[in-house]
């Protein structure tokens, strides 16, 4: 399954130190091998799952869009929007979702 990575969730991954490098990379792997495991957001989040998992005893968070269903298997691309503590983490992916929306399309 193609990984697509937008720029929210690259920012935080760059500046984070190697180990939660490490842990946000595990879940990258778990969410690409059952993209249903995240829980369903609806209103302005709707179509976003969140994945969650804990690392030195902070619970991460990880908004992804899996792939549609009818699309066909080899073009099976799972977007990861963001990655972050659970402080405004919501309110900073309606923003960027909101911002790509203005802009014609998400990028």
């Amino acid at each position: 399954m193609k990984r697509n990575y937008k720029r929210p969730f690259m920012q935080f991954v760059k500046k984070a130190h190697k180990p939660l490098k490490l842990a946000i990379e595990d879940a990258v792997d778990v969410v690409c091998a059952t993209p249903d495991i995240g829980e369903i957001k609806t209103g302005d989040l709707s179509g976003i799952r969140v994945y969650k998992f804990r690392f030195n005893r902070q619970e991460y968070l990880v908004a992804y869009r899996p792939p549609a269903h009818e699309s066909p298997v080899e073009l099976l691309i799972i977007d990861f929007y963001h990655v972050g503590t659970h402080e405004n983490f919501y309110d900073a992916l309606k923003r960027y979702l909101k911002q790509g929306a203005d802009r014609g399309g998400i990028s």
